[in-house]
């Protein structure tokens, strides 16, 4: 089996391609890949990790407004789907799956147009522009909610879940404790803002770091994202003696081990993120990113603060006070806690993975 993967710009977009593939080389030991994305994305760090090779074409979102610069990127896209055409026909797939942001747009398009099987994943309950132009083109489109299934045609779409969901399950939480050097009668509680970090949870956390000593039976994992570790680090160590109950990392390549080993978990509320919260059950504190298309973030962590899976906290009532008291209400509270646990898990499809792969596996054998 030869597959194509793209999407790119978040982790939120890349990580999935990524569990996508390990899942199709699980079900078909032999097969190959291509990945196409942006030079200028995450995904020309990530990808060339995984030893999947990478290639790129050059394109930019659309504004949601005419300007001048729609002009340019319409031009861009064009150049990028005879470019992927190229890419297409010398790798010569048997299928194409996008999992979101703008580079799919013209790699997709160029395969439909091809006539080779493609695929689109839907991440969030409200799906972007790039997936709602290529769902009239595509093959089958695959969602992450239910909610989601209303935006596209209903012949050719199917809930699937969030492939990272799957992923998470392989974690081993003893091998995350170890890589952290956390013993197992302590709590961990993950703190993270998402591939590229969120300043206003770290704002948050070093305005409260000073008291997380009183959690004596809880070590607290806290990932700023590359670019913010620094600025990070020079504050704390300004601050002198901290806490010896916190770890303080820039990224987390091994996080299905990490989350295995996860109480509690701090973070944005990305589609990927909320996947595999629940496909483990991990309670969280949910900070939506307003700085998102449709303030998708929010609708996707009020799924879970419905069910009372997490707290959701919005970024302008975050501070260090804020985090603080809903950290200690919850890990005071092992009744609250179990109950979080089992309605997270309750809204889990740790399968998704595979209900992709025997998706994509249908398509192509069809052609």
């Amino acid at each position: 089996m030869r597959v194509v993967l793209t999407g790119g710009g978040t982790g939120g977009h890349i990580y999935p391609a990524l569990a996508v593939a390990r899942e199709v080389s699980r079900q078909h030991p032999q097969a190959a890949f291509l990945y196409i994305g942006s030079k200028h994305g995450l995904e020309a760090q990530l990808v060339p990790r995984t030893e999947i090779p990478f290639q790129s074409v050059e394109i930019s979102g659309l504004k949601r407004k005419l300007t001048l610069d729609n002009v340019k990127t319409l031009w861009k896209f064009l150049r990028a789907v005879s470019d992927s055409k190229k890419m297409l026909r010398e790798f010569r797939p048997d299928v194409v799956i996008g999992t979101g942001g703008y580079v799919c747009g013209p790699v997709v398009y160029a395969a439909a147009k091809l006539g080779i099987p493609t695929m689109i994943h839907e991440q969030n309950v409200v799906p972007g522009l790039t997936n709602k132009f290529l769902s009239r083109s595509v093959t089958k489109v695959a969602v992450s909610f239910s909610e989601s299934l209303a935006f596209f045609p209903s012949a050719k779409t199917v809930l699937t879940g969030n492939p990272r969901a799957t992923e998470v399950m392989h974690g081993n939480a003893e091998a995350g404790r170890s890589f952290l050097g956390v013993d197992a009668g302590k709590k961990i509680v993950l703190i993270f803002g998402g591939s590229r970090g969120a300043r206003a949870i770290n704002e948050a956390v070093v305005a409260m770091v000073n008291q997380l000593g009183q959690f004596t039976d809880t070590h607290f994992v806290y990932v700023t994202g590359d670019v913010h570790y620094e600025k990070i680090h020079a504050e704390l160590q300004q601050m002198g003696d901290i806490s010896t109950n916190i770890t303080v990392l820039p990224f987390v390549h091994n996080m299905p081990d990490v989350l295995a080993a996860t109480h509690v978990l701090v973070g944005r509320a990305g589609a990927s993120t909320l996947a595999e919260v629940t496909a483990l059950g991990v309670p969280s504190i949910l900070i939506p990113s307003p700085y998102v298309t449709n303030n998708h973030q929010e609708k996707n962590a009020r799924g879970l603060e419905k069910v009372g899976a997490a707290e959701v906290i919005v970024e302008q009532e975050l501070t260090g006070e804020s985090l603080l008291k809903a950290l200690s209400a919850i890990l005071a509270d092992a009744k609250r806690w179990e109950q979080m646990k089992k309605s997270s898990l309750s809204l889990g499809m740790p399968h998704a993975a595979t209900e992709i792969v025997d998706q994509l596996t249908a398509i192509a054998r069809k052609k």
